[in-house]
């Protein structure tokens, strides 16, 4: 709140607009520069459109005593990758060259609320359009099943909101990894395409190695693509996961044990300046 004096000499106050307010224009402004890059919407937005339509093009037939096309459990696996590619990788790569190039430097000196800066990026995540488009697709050309009940919308809700801020807080930690905006991608994209191979999006998560199995389960992408099957796929699909359940519990805890671990890693990690400033 400011005070301010009027011509007659009356003395006035205005309420400075709060972090969320100007986080959401920032926001805003974020999107549509976000929108005028083509590449960054081409590869943000269609690369996993793209390797959804080529996974399930090439693979395709029911899986044994399940009743489910092997395409289903692609989708469901890619919509997984989607919401971590618009958030883990892209937020990584953007926040580290705007370190680089003295954005979050500048930033920082301004009055706005610093607050404000993260909550515009999470608003610019487009998950929610990235998992649009998978859905559309799978459902139109793969023969995925929308949720048929209510209890499997919310468990949608749930898994996207959680899997969202994780993967969101995880790529502002990770954009301190790089040590200058031209490397950020070399940095960040090797680990999420590793995870993708080892947390059943490529693969059905039962055909990997006992060790990659326990490896992809201390990462939140497993739980991700787990999660979302077992709100697209029908419970004769159960038998395949390795618990025999959905654990939908050990889901959740896990999905926010990422939530809080990437907060932690973000507040301790998070620089304003590059390593060249100081």
């Amino acid at each position: 709140m400011t005070a301010t004096t009027t011509a007659g000499g009356e003395r006035t106050t205005s309420r400075q607009p709060s972090a969320l307010r100007v986080g959401l224009k920032r926001g805003s402004v974020e999107l549509r520069q976000f929108m005028r890059e083509r590449d960054a919407v081409v590869f943000g937005l269609l690369f996993p459109v793209g390797l959804m339509v080529l996974f399930a093009s090439i693979f395709s037939g029911e899986i044994e005593n399940t009743g489910v096309d092997v395409r289903q459990v692609f989708v469901a696996g890619m919509i997984a990758a989607g919401i971590m590619s618009t958030s883990f990788q892209s937020l990584a790569i953007s926040i580290a060259i705007e370190r680089d190039d003295g954005t979050l430097k500048r930033l920082a000196g301004t009055p706005m609320p610093r607050a404000s800066y993260f909550i515009g990026k999470v608003v610019l995540v487009t998950g929610i359009v990235e998992t649009a488009l998978l859905l559309g697709i799978g459902t139109v050309f793969f023969g995925l099943d929308l949720p048929s009940s209510a209890q499997r919308w919310i468990i949608f809700g749930w898994v996207f909101a959680l899997s969202l801020i994780a993967c969101a807080l995880l790529g502002i930690a990770m954009a301190s990894v790089p040590r200058s905006g031209r490397a950020a991608a070399a940095v960040v994209t090797p680990p999420f395409i590793l995870l993708q191979f080892i947390s059943g999006v490529f693969i059905p998560f039962t055909e990997l190695p006992t060790g990659l199995q326990q490896l992809a389960s201390a990462f939140p992408l497993k739980w991700m693509c787990q999660g979302l099957r077992s709100v697209f796929l029908p419970d004769s699909f159960v038998g395949q996961e390795p618990a025999g359940s959905w654990e939908h519990g050990t889901i959740a805890l896990m999905l926010l044990a990422w939530c809080m671990g990437g907060l932690v890693l973000c507040l301790r990690t998070f620089r304003w300046k590059g390593r060249r400033d100081g």
